[in-house]
């Protein structure tokens, strides 16, 4: 067997493992509703009130939020019609979705790439949110393995390209 095919089967023992979490109410109840605020209406909100509250510095960082937000969703809708990886929940009958699925592909995850771009983008302009964004977008993160829809090297692989994305921002706004 090779390298490929053994991570493979490794990582959706992975998956299993995770989402038998889900079959506890009330962690599927927990992630079920981490992940719905994860679609956008966290980080509107999020947006929303830094533009709000903090004046024109708000209005700058809602700003550079709004493009990461834009960015990622197009890099991710690309890769996901690029790379056409099967969802663990259609693909191990084993592995149940616990909610239903956006998009048909996996690869990246969606919410896990937002998550980490827009907390990256919104800690060094606001750091005591770190106590709220931080657990957030880790249980966002978690919350897809655990629901079925993605895999671990999804969730990994998206929070590498949201961090590059927020650091390419904060560069850019500094040349700004």
């Amino acid at each position: 067997m090779n390298a490929v095919r053994r991570l493979s089967r490794v990582e959706r023992g992975w998956c299993r493992a995770a989402n038998r979490w889900g079959a506890r109410q009330a962690v599927r109840a927990y992630f079920r509703a981490v992940s719905r605020l994860g679609d956008g209406m966290f980080w509107y909100a999020l947006i929303a009130t830094v533009a709000l509250v903090d004046g024109w510095r708000g209005l700058t960082v809602a700003m550079q939020l709004a493009a990461v937000g834009l960015v990622t969703a197009l890099l991710y809708r690309r890769l996901k019609r690029w790379t056409r990886r099967t969802r663990p929940c259609n693909r191990d009958p084993r592995i149940r979705a616990w909610v239903a699925p956006l998009d048909e592909f996996s690869f990246p995850s969606g919410h896990t790439l937002h998550a980490v771009a827009f907390t990256c983008v919104a800690l060094p302009h606001y750091p005591l949110l770190g106590w709220i964004l931080v657990p957030f977008a880790l249980s966002v993160a978690a919350s897809r393995v655990v629901l079925g829809v993605h895999y671990p090297s999804d969730v990994l692989a998206a929070a590498g390209l949201g961090g590059v994305l927020a650091l390419v921002s904060h560069w850019v706004a500094a040349l700004a």
